[in-house]
């Protein structure tokens, strides 16, 4: 398919006949030479003027001398008839007058083809003209077209390597937007990783893996996938860079050529028969340098625009793929930041809670050991207390032992007595036990006691590593404008 505007390549031949004019010195060898003539019959010189003579003996030749020769001897001849014999040849007037008939049909015959020549010359001279006047002109309208066709085709170049010129600043800004974007996920990554490290200091029972350490597991993940799904789009974008700039180069490289080919086509076409700088170049028509053909320099171009638009297609679907993945990806690890951070929350609320309750257990213990203390030195008293009475109920007993005979009679007092002192060693045998609970209680009780301090003071690490450590590092998490690559 032709473009508008192109022109068909011209096909130049040798002519096979010459049409100049041949050179005077061959003009002059056409002509018939008299001088035989003149020489087989001296008298028709007598009728050629003295200028004749004059211009024809300027330059004597071996005809004039010989002819010279030939008139003395026929001078002789004339004037002495005894000679006469020495006459091989004479003319009749019939020979004289066919003579002049020839001359007069040959002068004729010439004049003729002088004018015949003449006219045909001046025919051919007015139509060569005509076509190389015509023949100019189409070079000449063909050179233009030649240059609309390249005007059109430079355009074009134009066009697209400013497109391309475009789409190339365009990438080149989104690939910095995601190199940033991939600095700053280095922060959030290693915030995560020092979470992690921080909360492995928790102690005993504390050291669970709990929702936030599932939640920090999780972040890390996202990160370094985030992080692996930026390097292969930043790989891309490098190499779709190196493309664009490929094309770029072709483009300008083929608006050079462009430029150098309509600077010297405008030179051609302002050429005149009048313009300073025009000469011979022998066989130069001979000479076939070309590289291409209309068609193929057209689809040269065309290929290379068609290139540059499939590169600046691939580009702009690349900046597309990687203005979503900067907004997914935002997204995702906003997402999951905020997952564990409501993680550590809820956590933190735990271990508050649960500290506050080992606090508020303390307190009883505390307040019943107090009051346990107090139920040993209240059992101790009262077994102190005991020690009397059982003194003198014994004492009675043992002094009514010593009655004398009938006297020693077991009587309600010797009953009562013996039913005190028994009642009174089953009330210290009781008071003993109950010590001896109270005592077991309060060892119970004072470990307890560690116990809850312990558990306190593991409550207080674990939040002081999430509260006060975890979450001052996670405020420093950046903004979502910064996780998508802008300032």
């Amino acid at each position: 398919m032709e473009l508008i505007g192109s022109t068909l390549t011209a096909t130049y031949a040798r002519p096979k006949t010459s049409h100049f004019l041949p050179a005077i010195s061959t003009m002059a060898s056409s002509y018939r030479n008299t001088q035989p003539v003149l020489a087989m019959n001296p008298s028709a010189n007598q009728w050629r003027t003295n200028s004749y003579y004059k211009s024809s003996s300027a330059i004597p030749t071996p005809s004039s001398i010989q002819r010279e020769n030939l008139d003395l001897v026929r001078a002789k001849t004339m004037f002495y008839p005894s000679n006469r014999s020495a006459l091989t040849t004479r003319y009749t007037p019939d020979d004289w007058y066919k003579s002049n008939q020839n001359n007069y049909r040959e002068s004729e015959s010439s004049r003729k083809s002088a004018e015949r020549l003449r006219r045909d010359t001046m025919r051919l001279m007015q139509d060569r003209e005509q076509l190389t006047r015509r023949t100019q002109e189409n070079t000449s309208k063909n050179i233009g077209e030649r240059l609309n066709d390249i005007v059109f085709w430079r355009s074009e170049l134009s066009h697209e390597i400013d497109n391309m010129v475009t789409e190339i600043a365009a990438l080149t800004e989104v690939k910095r937007r995601l190199e940033r974007a991939l600095a700053e996920t280095e922060g959030p990554l290693q915030v995560s990783q020092e979470c992690l490290y921080h909360r492995e200091k928790r102690m005993s029972i504390d050291l669970v893996h709990d929702d936030v350490e599932k939640d920090l597991i999780k972040e890390v993940e996202a990160i370094k996938s985030c992080q692996e799904r930026m390097r292969r789009h930043l790989d891309r974008a490098i190499a779709q860079l190196a493309s664009n700039r490929a094309a770029q180069h072709e483009l300008e490289r083929d608006m050079s050529d462009k430029v150098t080919a309509q600077r010297i086509d405008d030179r051609c076409h302002r050429l005149r028969n009048t313009s300073d700088g025009i000469g011979y170049c022998r066989g130069i028509d001979r000479l076939d340098p070309s590289l291409s053909l209309p068609d193929s320099w057209s689809k040269f171009t065309d290929d290379n625009i068609l290139h540059s638009q499939s590169e600046r297609a691939s580009s702009h679907k690349l900046r597309d793929e990687i203005e979503i993945l900067l907004s997914t990806t935002s997204n995702e690890m906003w997402n999951q930041f905020n997952n564990v951070n409501v993680a550590f929350t809820n956590r933190i609320s735990e271990i508050a809670d649960a500290k506050n309750s080992l606090q508020t257990h303390l307190a009883k213990t505390l307040q019943e050991i107090f009051q346990t203390e107090m139920l040993i030195e209240s059992l101790k008293k009262a077994l102190r207390d005991k020690e009397s009475p059982l003194k003198v109920a014994q004492t009675r007993l043992e002094e009514r032992t010593r009655r004398p005979n009938v006297e020693l009679c077991r009587d309600n007092p010797h009953h009562r007595l013996v039913s005190e002192v028994r009642e009174i060693e089953d009330t210290i045998h009781k008071l003993q036990e109950r010590l001896m609970e109270a005592e077991n209680t309060l060892q119970t009780l004072v470990k307890t006691k560690v116990t809850l301090e312990h558990d306190l003071s593991i409550k207080a690490n674990s939040l002081f590593l999430d509260q006060e450590k975890c979450m001052s590092m996670r405020k420093s998490f950046p903004s979502m404008p910064r996780l998508v690559g802008y300032t």
